[in-house]
């Protein structure tokens, strides 16, 4: 029994693996080679499982790198589309230290245009790249539609919101789509924009803004997208927004006068007007800026509407339009150029047009701006205009002659060409002219009377209670 039992004992082999000795048993039968060939079936298929095992790593690695890089075109069309280009981004993180050192140092400029350096022929204006900086306002319903209309109240909006209904002009008349205008880039050129607007009294940012709506209101009126092209509306609206930039709060008559560098540097003509298109190149050449593209008719369409606004050529300008207006063609280039210096005039000038409330705190902004000027005049022994001298001018005398000589023949040529600025526009300048005029004989007939009791001496008899009743009487009462 015991050799029958040795004989069909199995062999036995012993195996390291991994640092664990494991025991292998085989039938007595197996020879050598079954044994090799055994250990190389499992050594194939081990093989083959890792074999696979890499594989099905490689395609999952695959698969990711496709995942990723979809996600990745994803964003990048999504960044794209939100004009928030990475290499933008790289920029502002490496320039913004620099751009609030420049804004700094242009907010510690004077008003006084003697003693401040303009901008020199050098010198960069330096856009912020820090953008979106101003809060989105996100225009109501109700605000669109207001700001169509020359009824909107321009003083009820701080500057970011300002801002952001000026974007809102851009992408509703279709400018920013038409003219493939980067979004981040608008936003940053109208920062650039509101910064290198003074804060002057009259002539200030939201002097800009209420120009530029009043344009938007035209354009809205008069169907004008329909009547002109998207350049020409582009050349508008953008004029409008530039045709007041650094301005110091002292106008072309001064700055002759005074011989200030702009003057000599414009040899007197349009030295403001001249300056204003210069800034506006200076910001326009900055790419981070540049709406434009560098295209070079909307830079001169723009800067032959900014000279428009000098008033020293009003006469010029109403009396070239209206030889045309009988026969007015917009087909024709040199009509249409007219019509448009002709509209950023009415724009520029347009405050009356606004309902009272809106328009009255206008007059009080320009008055404080005139005499600041007159009183600087006097100072140094320069002509004072006598509409500017807070010693003569009143607000009604201010305003009927302007209203009567300038606004109401320049909007009634407008009219002929466009019936329904009537109603809208023309009517309220009537309206004005004519509060200011009877604002005027109430004057008249206050300083008549004040006369009369000052300069007056008393040939009959008045009773002690007659004198002291009156509202114009100060003082002591003398027994005649």
């Amino acid at each position: 029994m015991g050799s029958s039992s040795s004989t069909y004992r199995p062999k036995y082999i012993y195996l390291d693996i991994d640092g664990r000795i494991q025991k292998v048993a085989f039938s007595k039968y197996c020879n050598s080679r079954d044994i090799m060939d055994l250990f190389c079936i499992e050594l194939f298929q081990n093989l083959l499982v890792q074999v696979l095992e890499q594989f099905s790593r490689v395609f999952k690695i695959d698969e990711l790198k496709t995942e990723v890089a979809n996600h990745l075109a994803m964003l990048e069309k999504k960044v794209e589309l939100e004009g928030l280009k990475v290499v933008e981004i790289e920029k502002c993180k490496s320039d913004i230290k620099k751009m609030r050192d420049e804004m700094a140092a242009r907010s510690n400029r004077t008003n006084c245009p003697c003693k401040y350096s303009f901008l020199d022929d050098n010198k960069k204006l330096i856009p912020r790249k820090d953008v979106p900086s101003y809060p989105k306002y996100m225009l109501s319903q109700e605000t669109i539609e207001a700001l169509r209309k020359p009824t909107f109240d321009v003083w009820l909006w701080e500057p970011n919101e300002m801002l952001s209904c000026l974007e809102h002009m851009y992408h509703d008349l279709g400018l920013v789509k038409d003219f493939n205008i980067n979004p981040i880039t608008l936003k940053r050129w109208l920062l650039c924009i509101h910064d290198n607007y003074r804060n002057n009294p009259f002539h200030n940012f939201r002097h800009c803004f209420c120009v530029t709506q009043m344009m938007y209101s035209m354009v809205s009126l008069c169907n004008l997208q329909v009547k002109i092209s998207q350049m020409d509306i582009l050349i508008l609206m953008t004029a409008s927004i530039c045709h007041d930039l650094d301005h110091p709060g002292y106008n072309n008559t001064y700055q002759i006068n005074a011989r200030t560098d702009l003057a000599v540097r414009y040899n007197d003509i349009s030295p403001l007007e001249n300056h204003h298109c210069a800034v506006a190149f200076q910001i326009l050449t900055q790419p981070e800026c540049n709406i434009f593209s560098s295209d070079s008719e909307r830079l001169i369409g723009m800067i032959t509407l900014i000279l428009a606004t000098d008033m020293a050529r009003h006469a010029e300008i109403l009396d070239a339009f209206k030889e045309i207006l009988d026969n007015f063609d917009y087909s024709n280039e040199e009509h249409v150029t007219q019509l448009k210096m002709v509209l950023i005039k009415c724009c520029d000038i347009s405050n009356e047009v606004r309902p009272m409330e809106v328009a009255e705190p206008w007059v009080d902004c320009l008055l404080e701006e005139y005499f600041m000027q007159s009183d600087r005049e006097k100072s140094e022994g320069l002509p004072v205009a006598p509409f500017m001298d807070r010693d003569k001018v009143t607000k009604p005398t201010a305003q009927i002659g302007f209203l009567k000589f300038v606004l109401i023949p320049m909007f009634q040529t407008v009219t002929k060409l466009f019936p329904e600025v009537e109603e809208v526009m023309l009517q309220p300048l009537w309206e004005s002219r004519d509060r200011y005029e009877e604002l005027k004989q109430i004057e008249d007939a206050m300083t008549k009377e004040v006369r009369f009791f000052l300069l007056t001496p008393f040939v009959f008899p008045l009773t002690e209670n007659k004198i002291t009743n009156n509202p114009f009487f100060h003082g002591s009462v003398v027994t005649v």
